[in-house]
């Protein structure tokens, strides 16, 4: 987590306070977070407490606790204590990331499954239509993941409203998409474009972005380099969020996934592309719960496009380039890449569909 990352954390605390009706103010536009000065508590600090207590007409330590109450166990945060007057001060924890990214390689394509409706029985009707009967299939798999006792085919059973499509007879994979990308009950999508291998295609930039893993990984040992998860977002990293004031080495400048402080070369004020795409490696868990509990097969297709532009976003900062070596910062990147590919490959599966090395 960088400082960027954290401030944002920060503000969806307020928002959550104000929404809960535990504070009423207006969630400011940002929230400022610093490094914590010699002899404080934690790495970071934040007074927005202090800017807060004022227009809430609460003491600052109120305001304090109402948003250390909801900063106490997001990802990323090892510990957040109150000093003085209501200052905010957070411990970050080292290697959530790394943490992350090992768990999806360990789990594979299984990653995401888990238990939280096992004791639940499903039982769908019988269903003959051929978008319903693929809606049913696909439903029957995503909350057997789930831990759930699922079935179709059963005389009584749950009965989905599902618009029909025509299949042509074969459920190929761009059918399959357009049965399922749109939700049950609304029409869908035209499969004549998904057949088209376009970026505009969304089928295509998932199995696309898959593919681009599995070559990535070809590439890598062809330069010596494997993956190996680590922490991502170490300063002095090429590509890596680097605090104010620090220099970067030459030649380290410029690097894709870079964003350089206006007027100040070398010195980076924003992470790389890495942050979007761990945060929905981290969701994707709760996206298939979430997909199985309301019989929504395109949240899944819709946490899968998700994944692929984060991850084409990405993909470009895991490979040397030029003369440079291949370093700590490639092989993790390398990792993650590796874990987004896992998680396509197990979000296609659950839908059906295929997850090709090659396009």
């Amino acid at each position: 987590m960088t400082p960027a990352d954290l401030s944002l954390t920060v503000l969806r605390a307020v928002r959550r306070a104000v929404d809960d009706g535990a504070l009423r103010v207006d969630v400011p536009s940002r929230a400022k977070v610093e490094r914590a000065r010699p002899g404080g508590v934690g790495e970071y600090a934040s007074s927005i407490a202090l800017s807060l207590a004022r227009p809430a007409g609460r003491s600052a330590l109120d305001v304090a606790g109402i948003l250390e109450e909801r900063l106490r166990d997001v990802p990323g945060l090892r510990a957040v204590e109150i000093t003085g007057p209501g200052f905010l001060n957070f411990t970050l924890q080292r290697d959530v990331d790394a943490d992350l990214v090992r768990g999806i390689l360990a789990a594979g394509t299984s990653y995401g499954h888990g238990a939280a409706l096992a004791g639940t029985v499903v039982r769908f009707a019988v269903v003959a239509e051929p978008r319903a009967v693929l809606v049913v299939e696909t439903l029957v798999r995503l909350l057997r993941s789930q831990g759930a006792d699922a079935e179709a085919g059963a005389d009584g059973g749950e009965r989905l409203h599902v618009y029909p499509g025509a299949s042509g007879g074969h459920a190929t994979d761009a059918i399959r998409w357009a049965f399922l990308r749109a939700a049950p009950h609304d029409r869908p999508l035209d499969p004549g474009p998904l057949l088209v291998p376009h970026e505009r295609n969304p089928l295509f930039r998932v199995q696309y972005a898959y593919s681009r893993t599995r070559r990535l990984l070809v590439n890598a040992r062809q330069l010596g380099f494997t993956p190996e998860p680590a922490r991502l977002g170490e300063p002095g990293q090429p590509g890596q969020y680097v605090e104010p004031g620090q220099y970067v080495e030459p030649g380290q400048y410029g690097q894709p996934g870079q964003c350089v402080e206006p007027g100040r070369p070398g010195h980076l004020e924003h992470p790389d592309h890495a942050s979007p795409l761990l945060r929905l490696l981290r969701e994707h868990p709760l996206a298939l719960l979430s997909a199985a509990r309301h019989r929504a097969p395109d949240r899944v297709a819709r946490q899968l496009e998700a994944v692929a532009d984060a991850l084409l976003a990405f993909q470009h900062t895991v490979l040397p380039l030029g003369d440079e070596k291949p370093s700590a910062a490639h092989r993790s990147r390398l990792a993650l890449a590796e874990a987004a590919g896992t998680v396509l490959a197990g979000g296609l599966s659950v839908l059906g569909i295929s997850a090709p090395d090659r396009i």
